[in-house]
This record gives C-alpha cells, structure tokens and sequence, in this order.
C-alpha cells in the first residue's frame, strides 16, 4: 500500500478525533497548548497504537471484536456525551467554572471510544501487509495535527456559545458514536 492511501486512511480515521478536539477546545476554551498538546498526543497514541495492535491481534479476534465494537464505541461516547450535556443544563449563566475533560479517565475513554475504528483498519492492514510501523506512526501524526488543529478551532469558539458549550460537546460525542454505530451496522 503506498503512502497517499495510508494518508487517506489517516484522514478518514482523524474525523472522530477531530470531532472530540473541537468539543474539548469548546469546553476547555482557556486551555493552554501544553494540556492541548497532551490531549492531542493522548488522541494520537490511541489512534496509530490501536492501528499496530489490531494488526498483531487481529487475527486472533477479529471475528469477536467486529461483532461488538461498534457496540462499546456507542456506548462509551452517549455515556460521556449524556453526562456532559446533564452538566450542561445544570450550570448556570453566572457559573464560570468549566468542567475539567482533561481527567485521565474521561480521556482514556474519549481516545479508547473515537480509535477502535483504527483497531479494525489494523486488521485489514494484516491482511493486506502493509507496513505497520509506518502506517502506525503515519495515523498517529495526521491524528495529532488534526486534534490540535481542532482544539484551537473550539477555543475560539468557546467564548462566543457560553454555558452551552457542554451540551454541545455532549451532542457532538454521542453523534460519534451514533456514527460508528451506523456505519458498521449499515455495512453488514
């Protein structure tokens, strides 16, 4: 497989993780690069560690892994998104304390629920014996510019939606979701 169809694939696999970005940056819109770089690096690792993994494992459960992922992807992401927006409603006008999504867990679960697209592209690359290294490192780069790109894009945006921000983060997340969701059952 040559370089500019790993590049593509990186794209496609960057738009969830794009999405999260965007609503993170909404949220957190006084965070500072460095919290951006580590959630963005977090995303990044996920993304092309999940792609090598599924490359070596997926041989061994690629048939009980496509029967559930899209499953743990949807409910992961409505969890997180559901609780934002119940947050969301709650805070105030006045409340100018923004929840804090920079929680290792609420970031574990956000990287692990937008990259288990990527662990099945790792199954498909095994197949077709690509190199996994460069692949890996390639969807990982694309998926931290994309991540950053996206945060900064949502903490310009997070001033001008005010107390809004979380549910609109919420909705973001579980349209994720609903996504991987439907496009691997609309595949069958």
């Amino acid at each position: 497989m040559d370089n500019f169809t790993i590049l593509a694939i990186a794209l496609g696999l960057s738009f969830d993780t794009f999405a999260v970005s965007l609503s993170l940056g909404v949220v957190r819109n006084k965070i500072i690069f460095r919290h951006a770089a580590e959630i963005a690096t977090l995303l990044a690792i996920f993304q092309g560690g999940l792609t090598i993994l599924g490359y070596f494992l997926g041989s061994i459960i690629s048939s009980a892994l496509k029967a559930t992922d899209h499953w743990v992807a949807l409910f992961l992401l409505s969890i997180l998104g559901i609780k934002m927006i119940l947050e969301g409603r709650e805070k105030s006008e006045d409340d100018s304390a923004s929840k804090d999504f920079s929680s290792r867990l609420v970031l574990f679960t956000i990287a692990l629920g937008t990259s288990i697209d990527a662990f099945a592209v790792g199954i498909s690359f095994a197949i077709l014996s690509v190199q996994i290294w460069k692949a890996g490192i390639l969807i990982g780069m694309v998926t931290f510019l994309a991540s950053m790109t996206a945060i900064r894009i949502g903490k310009s945006a997070g001033d001008r939606l005010g107390n809004k921000v979380e549910i609109i983060g919420g909705l973001i997340l579980i349209a994720i979701g609903i996504k991987i969701f439907l496009e691997h059952v609309l595949a069958v």
